[in-house]
């Protein structure tokens, strides 16, 4: 397909997110010292930013490259989940579907860095599934909202919101609708994620979530993406590989691997959120599942290259796809 052509129709794309919103809160500093009370750096803070983190960025990344998108979560009915709201409202996301939760903290992920180093990452959290009553809102919410949209985004982190009745109701909705559902996983619900068009593991997640053991070369990793399309009977599985780009199965034995296309990576924090993003917006504006995954992937190649929680854009995107092309 077309890819400039492609990623032009990403406006007219509407996409929910189900998941775990969080925020992700970083600490800038330097480090001229250790600490006197123990072998550690001792961090002078220069500056404090927050984003949004988990289904939150992923639902930010799809704003930023010219799609709506509608996000189902449950936060906490505190300053910090005040915060997250408004923070999703300055950035053109619905939010009238977050569900609060007074008997839990909205989620952090608190990161310090110094010379582009991170040292030390603290989460504030309570894990677990919700109970029912809070359960029930989600599955409200989203079946209210799924009629609108062209495709779904599971966005699962494992903290709560993703229960074995929101996977299956999700995923049975999207099929009802006829509309992509895509699956960014977590290992311990790993062959839950039944029927789907496609998850994003990388390659940790496809090696612990399907218990293999001595794994050792790409072949390995093909075998094992193989037996998870056969596990899940999904349309395809795309497994994200660092430095070795990505690798697309699809069934008949259609094995795709696509190089990266990072030209330098600092820091992949966001990194998994950027392709699920893209690739779903790609396959709800009628994509093939290949042309998805070669935009993911150029759209993975610019996050790495920047520090933080970070996302792409249209005009960054089109840009670096008319570079190689030689456009």
């Amino acid at each position: 397909m077309n890819l400039l052509k492609l990623i032009s129709s990403f406006k007219k794309q509407t996409i929910l997110v189900v998941g775990d919103a969080m925020i992700d809160k970083f600490i800038w500093g330097k480090v001229n010292r250790i600490s006197p009370e123990a072998p550690v750096p001792v961090v002078e803070v220069t500056r404090e930013t927050e984003m949004l983190g988990g289904a939150a960025n992923v639902a930010n990344n799809i704003t930023s490259l010219g799609g709506k998108a509608y996000v189902v979560s449950v936060i906490g009915k505190d300053i910090t989940g005040k915060s997250l709201a408004e923070m999703l409202e300055e950035k053109g996301i619905n939010y009238d579907c977050l569900v609060y939760d007074a008997n839990r903290p909205t989620i952090v992920k608190t990161r310090i860095i110094a010379a582009s180093q991170q040292l030390v990452r603290v989460d504030k959290e309570i894990k677990g599934f919700f109970d029912h009553h809070t359960e029930s809102k989600v599955l409200t919410n989203m079946e209210k909202i799924i009629p609108q949209v062209n495709a779904v985004i599971i966005s699962d982190y494992g903290k709560g919101v993703v229960s074995p009745t929101v996977l299956k109701k999700t995923i049975s909705l999207a099929k009802k609708h006829k509309i992509p559902v895509t699956v960014d996983p977590k290992i311990y619900h790993f062959k839950k994620y039944k029927k789907i068009t496609t998850m994003t593991p990388n390659e940790r997640e496809v090696i612990e979530g399907m218990n293999a053991k001595n794994i050792r070369t790409d072949e390995d990793i093909v075998v094992l993406g193989k037996k998870i399309l056969k596990t899940l009977n999904s349309e395809s599985v795309l497994i994200t590989r660092g430095e070795k780009g990505m690798t697309l199965i699809q069934p008949n034995n259609k094995i795709t691997s696509i190089p990266t296309r990072a030209k330098e990576v600092y820091d992949v924090t966001g990194a998994g959120d950027t392709v699920i993003s893209t690739l779903t917006l790609a396959l709800a504006a009628k994509s093939d599942l290949l042309s998805a995954a070669e935009i993911a992937n150029f759209a993975a190649g610019i996050v790495v290259g920047k520090l933080g929680t970070a996302t792409t854009n249209f005009q960054e995107l089109e840009k670096t796809i008319k570079e190689f092309y030689g456009k």
